[in-house]
């Protein structure tokens, strides 16, 4: 029986019946290679576990890159400081890639990371398709989502928040103040934290023998404006709620402001608890009742890891959720 042979540039070139530099030129993401010659080689690669040799002239170059759907929130800031936090204990940099859209990176991104020579990929709150998958493995780039879209495919490193948990304890917290018709307005339906959040709110009301009131949960998109038109929603009920539950802050803050505009008080009228615990969240009047999301940690973790997969170690598990925490605040008070 033969031996078997050792995977090289070459062996994948034989294979797909092309050039060596053709080969080449894919595993470096350059452009000038017919699409379907290239999805041939980056099959051959995946299936044979090409692994890209480093040299003295391909070392790390100590970039990481953050790769975010959308980037104008305070949100995305705090994984900002927490991914470059630890690419600076690590002696690395980050370069943040905005792609303004959920569907995920595509090849043109997929090009330009691989011109940057970068080491270790983290996208956030995005949606990654398998064939970007087995390209970033194709490339031997190891790669890491924060805050998943859907669930993450077998073997994708993901960090995210216990998001269950999180909406439980808000609103078992509004239930423990004695409000039974307890509003809820959620992020996307198609993502797993909101329906996470949202389901936690479910439990703590079936616990609690509270009923689950269909036209109490309302679906927003995390951002003020949402939080706004919902809470309006929610608040021109024949019979309104006496709290709202915010899947995040921002939309908590939208809440604020539609009990302002209708003359409500918080939390004298209205009980209202977000989700994320953002810097603002400290600040606002009245200052919020929240979940603290670990967003800053979440961020720091998976960067580590990838930094720690380049030098070739091996995660010891590949989901991780970080603890959320109940941040009691003033924006709650007792139902009358």
């Amino acid at each position: 029986m033969s031996a078997k042979r050792r995977v090289t540039i070459a062996l994948i070139a034989e294979e797909a019946g092309v050039s060596i530099p053709t080969v080449s030129k894919v595993i470096n993401g350059r452009p000038e290679v017919a699409p379907a010659t290239r999805h041939r080689v980056e099959r051959l690669l995946q299936e044979h576990g090409y692994q890209r040799r480093i040299s003295q002239d391909d070392t790390p170059s100590g970039l990481v890159d953050l790769v975010f759907a959308e980037i104008e929130s305070p949100w995305a800031m705090e994984i900002v400081r927490g991914a470059e936090g630890a690419a600076h204990e690590a002696g690395a940099s980050v370069v943040i890639s905005v792609l303004h859209t959920h569907a995920g990176p595509g090849r043109d991104w997929l090009e330009r990371l691989a011109a940057r020579r970068t080491d270790g990929v983290v996208i956030v709150a995005s949606h990654l398709s398998t064939g970007i998958q087995a390209q970033l493995s194709a490339r031997s780039l190891p790669f890491a989502v924060v805050d998943p879209e859907g669930e993450p495919a077998p073997g994708v490193i993901s960090v995210g928040a216990t998001n269950w948990n999180g909406g439980l304890s808000a609103t078992r917290h509004l239930l423990e103040l004695g409000h039974q018709r307890i509003g809820m307005i959620s992020g996307p339906t198609d993502m797993l934290c909101s329906q996470a959040r949202v389901d936690g709110y479910r439990a703590a009301l079936e616990t609690a023998g509270a009923p689950i009131v269909p036209e109490l949960i309302r679906r927003g998109t995390f951002l003020v404006e949402s939080g706004h038109d919902e809470g309006h929603a929610l608040l021109s009920l024949d019979e309104p709620p006496t709290a709202i539950f915010a899947a995040s802050d921002l939309m908590a803050f939208g809440v604020f402001e539609a009990a302002r505009q209708r003359g409500l008080r918080v939390p004298e009228d209205l009980s209202v608890v977000g989700f994320d615990d953002l810097p603002l969240s400290k600040s606002a009047w009245p200052p919020l009742t929240t979940v603290r999301q670990p967003l800053q940690e979440m961020a720091a973790l998976a960067t580590r890891t990838v930094l720690a997969m380049g030098r070739g170690e091996v995660p010891d598990t590949k989901r991780v959720e970080l603890a959320t925490e109940l941040i009691v605040r003033d924006s709650t008070a007792r139902h009358a």
